[in-house]
């Protein structure tokens, strides 16, 4: 999408890290993005050095690598325009492990044993 095309995107305002990686750098840099859309987002840089025009690709929380470039530059905030949209809802969506659900809904991975018995909790 160009920078054009994604002015009237609506946004969702948020807070979340994500590691940028410049084209031709080996090194990712860790950004806040503080707006994301379907065809791109705003990140505050910190000190990473871009300019207009340059090829990244962003790493994103449950969705992961997306291609894009800088559409704009304003001191420490950038813009960046994504090759190909991606769904805001599932970045923002929250990260569930197992851990994070009821004991009564895990899956099984073993039972443990006693000897030749089987162990049976209540």
């Amino acid at each position: 999408m160009s920078s054009l095309d994604t002015r009237n995107v609506a946004r969702d305002s948020l807070f979340l890290f994500a590691e940028l990686t410049l084209e031709g750098l080996p090194q990712a840099a860790r950004v806040k993005v503080r707006n994301l859309s379907a065809g791109g987002m705003m990140a505050d840089a910190g000190g990473l050095e871009v300019s207009r025009g340059d090829r990244l690709t962003a790493e994103l929380r449950t969705v992961g690598s997306v291609k894009g470039s800088v559409a704009w530059v304003q001191g420490e905030r950038i813009g960046i325009a994504f090759e190909t949209a991606i769904d805001p809802a599932v970045v923002r969506a929250p990260i569930v492990t197992d851990n994070d659900s009821p004991r009564y809904a895990r899956p099984v991975i073993a039972s443990p044993t006693h000897g030749d018995h089987p162990v049976r909790s209540i």
